[in-house]
């Protein structure tokens, strides 16, 4: 179909899922000299590869604008989350092609994505033209892994790469919504930032043949896994929540509109409305409140000793806005009290440490809580109706965490908007991080067009 093969995103992102760059331990350092041989090829040499090692690094580059409109970046991340422990229909790192799909770890999260922009840049460049206004192309380490090698890096140490940067496209993060048949597609305008933390229980330890002492920690291990798993914390709703959920109110039958509006105006307390499918209902009862879910536990290591300490790997996720971990931590003290039983801080609460492990720094409120929806939003949504006038375009919040939350700290608007054409109840948008992740052809040529119509045309 083409000559090059930056313009084909098919073969492109066959390549780029071949080279592994499974975080930890990352080694994004192959992608980017592979991306590298193929910008020599093209003639481009006026790039920039930067990283704390040679085997996490970021490639940035500029590519010259019309001067009709600021400029915007493009950021995609190289690395993608293990397999470990999955069950692959076909390998996950071999790019296969089965039945009009690319199957592999990344064809989603965000391998697909990279080769759409790529693909986009270059065949407008291929055409002779250039985009609306310069666009800087950020390809970053260690998105899956708190971002530190990547977009932190860049932001930190390399600012002056996205001078004059106004608005920027990456990821949804896994933000589709999929109710009554019909195709909404996301343009994600705020995202909750990560709060990892980690609890510390301790107690009386002993050996494993005897009763185990009261207050011991695996005894208080079952009651804070019960009081956190699926635990609705205080509600808090926010502008970009609420005008998500009046939209998708807005384009849906009468019974699920009354459940989405529900949802919208019930009161801290309320129990979640009847009516929604579970996984929808969850993901919008999730961008009302903070969320909290244990993932890893670490015990003892001998089955004859009763553990004198365990610990409780958290993944907190805090609203955008005016809140601070410390707003997290306390309603997670609510739940679990001291002793892991509730009711907030006994005489025994430091028996419950509760350790930051990582925590995105708040951007400006206005960036994030309040998203702008201007000339730039408008084209995002317009082209999208041209493109498929069957679908909805959707606003959301996504209850994920993205590199959006760390280039926002330059003042920049940041938008999740990389369009997929995929039935309606298709299940790729959930097999992020899962087994069997893969990408029809059709949808990485829809997104292909829609991205080279945005650069092409923006404001």
């Amino acid at each position: 179909m083409h000559d090059s093969p930056l313009l084909d995103p098919v073969p492109l992102l066959r390549d780029l899922i071949r080279i592994e760059t499974v975080n930890p331990p990352g080694d994004e350092g192959r992608l980017v000299a592979h991306l590298e041989r193929l910008l020599i090829a093209e003639g481009i040499t006026d790039y920039k590869v930067v990283g704390p090692s040679a085997e996490r690094t970021n490639l940035v580059v500029r590519f010259p604008g019309r001067g009709e409109a600021p400029p915007l970046l493009l950021h995609a991340h190289s690395d993608v989350v293990p397999v470990t422990g999955q069950e692959w229909t076909h390998p996950p790192f071999e790019g296969r092609l089965v039945d009009g799909e690319v199957w592999g770890r990344g064809a989603i999260d965000m391998k697909g994505g990279l080769a759409m922009m790529l693909s986009a840049l270059f065949r407008l460049r291929a055409a002779g033209e250039r985009p609306a206004g310069d666009v800087v192309l950020a390809v970053v380490a260690d998105e899956e892994d708190g971002s530190g090698a990547g977009a932190a890096f860049l932001v930190e140490q390399y600012p002056e790469l996205f001078e004059g940067v106004r608005y920027a496209i990456g990821e949804e993060g896994g933000a589709g919504i999929e109710l009554a048949g019909i195709r909404f597609h996301p343009v994600v305008v705020a995202e909750k930032r990560p709060g990892w933390l980690r609890l510390t229980l301790r107690g009386p330890g002993g050996h494993a043949s005897r009763l185990a002492a009261p207050g011991n920690p695996t005894a208080r291990l079952g009651a804070v896994l019960t009081a956190l798993s699926g635990a609705r914390l205080p509600r808090h709703q926010m502008p970009a929540a609420d005008r998500m959920l009046a939209a998708l109110a807005g384009a849906l039958p009468a019974p699920l509109a009354e459940a989405v509006n529900r949802l919208r105006e019930d009161r801290e307390g309320d129990a979640p409305p009847a009516g929604l499918p579970l996984n929808e209902a969850l993901q919008l009862d999730s961008v009302l409140r903070h969320t909290v879910n244990p993932t890893v536990v670490r015990t003892g290591h001998k089955i004859n000793m009763m553990p004198a300490e365990i610990t409780v790997d958290v993944d907190g996720r805090i609203l955008p806005g005016e809140f601070e971990v410390a707003d997290l931590v306390a309603e997670i003290r609510a739940l679990i009290g001291g002793d892991g039983t509730g009711g907030g801080d006994g005489e025994d609460a430091e028996v419950i440490g509760i350790e930051l492990l990582h925590e995105d720094p708040r951007v400006r409120p206005e960036l994030i809580a309040e998203p702008e929806f201007g000339p730039f939003y408008d084209r995002l949504e317009a082209i999208l109706r041209e493109a498929d006038p069957e679908a909805v375009p959707l606003p959301v919040m996504s209850p994920a965490t993205t590199d959006a939350t760390v280039f926002a700290r330059l003042g920049i608007r940041c938008y999740g908007w990389l369009p997929l054409l995929l039935p309606a109840g298709a299940p790729h948008r959930r097999l992020l991080h899962c087994a069997d992740e893969r990408i029809p052809v059709t949808a990485l040529e829809f997104g292909t067009r829609c991205l080279t119509e945005l650069l092409r045309t923006y404001p």
